[in-house]
């Protein structure tokens, strides 16, 4: 009995002889690297990320959208400051603004994809996150049909099949919309996006086409920038059947006051009160911009709706 302790500690000994070599032999192998897939973003870029993607920051308020109507917000670590909807976007860590997000913040979520868009994030942003060494995957969506291109090819990287379902739906609402006002007179409209200096939606942009979905005739749609200054003398000159804005509290305040005196007060549109205040999500390239297409279209065409609506009942 008293050898036994002994005999114990001698089979310890040994048999943590035999383990050393081989955790010696284990901690000398290099780490297994996570396995990855190459993509092509909206922009044309190839992009190496994990197989499976669990955390996601999102650098673009578009695409914060897009996520939440894929239904996989829950795996959304960080977000911009301008990411306000849907309400749960709101609760996501923070990582500053588009225009100039914090690197810092970014690399502490670990994130194993950063969204972006080619409309609002900068070259520096693209750049910095390269050298980090973050998958930056890139949203590009110039045009309506596009917006729900890039959802289509976002539901397919993330592997979320009812997103597919989701952006099919969407396209043929915005067809069926379309459709409705084909045969309406088509108002000229200028899209002020702000006052002073006077900036509108040129050719070739998604608001661009936004009007046309919506039944209307861009005046500025012949302009080859995206976004042209416009002077008060072309303002005059135009002379739109409608202003549309996309609303905010300043805007309007600033608006209700330059419209009460010239140039402003000249335009059939102010005389007549023929100004459409749409909902701010006008300005994104997003999943909600149906819903705009639909609220423009009412104001341009209500009789047409309410033709549509009377046959219904």
């Amino acid at each position: 009995m008293a050898h036994q302790p002994a005999a114990a500690e001698s089979g310890a000994v040994v048999g943590l002889k035999l383990l050393l070599p081989l955790l010696f032999l284990c901690a000398s192998l290099p780490a297994l690297a996570e396995e990855t897939r190459t993509v092509v973003d909206d922009a044309g870029r190839r992009v190496e990320v994990p197989l499976r993607i669990e955390r996601i920051v999102s650098l673009a308020p578009n695409a914060t959208e897009m996520v939440f109507a894929l239904e996989l917000g829950e795996r959304l670590v960080g977000v911009t400051n301008q990411c306000d909807y849907p309400p749960a976007a709101q609760a996501k860590p923070k990582v500053g603004d588009v225009i100039n997000p914090s690197l810092e913040r970014i690399i502490a979520l670990k994130p194993d994809l950063v969204l972006g868009s080619t409309a609002g994030n900068r070259r520096e942003t693209v750049e910095a996150l390269e050298r980090a060494g973050l998958p930056l995957y890139g949203i590009h969506a110039p045009s309506l049909p596009e917006i729900f291109s890039s959802m289509r090819r976002l539901a397919e990287l993330l592997e979320a099949p009812a997103g597919l379902e989701r952006a099919a739906r969407l396209e043929a609402r915005l067809a069926a919309l379309k459709e409705q006002v084909s045969s309406a007179p088509r108002p000229r409209v200028l899209f002020v996006i702000w006052l002073e200096p006077l900036v509108t939606a040129g050719a070739d942009t998604f608001l661009s086409d936004l009007l046309a979905y919506a039944g209307a005739e861009s005046v500025t749609a012949g302009l080859t920038e995206h976004w042209p200054r416009l002077s008060l003398e072309t303002l005059v000159e135009s002379d739109p059947d409608y202003l549309v804005f996309a609303y905010s509290h300043s805007l309007e305040a600033r608006f209700r006051e330059l419209a009460a005196r010239p140039p402003w007060q000249t335009l059939r549109a102010v005389r007549e009160k023929r100004v459409v205040w749409l909902d701010e999500a006008a300005l994104r390239p997003g999943p909600r911009i149906v819903d705009v297409v639909e609220e423009l279209a009412r104001a341009l065409h209500p009789e047409t709706f309410s033709r549509k609506e009377a046959a219904q009942k």
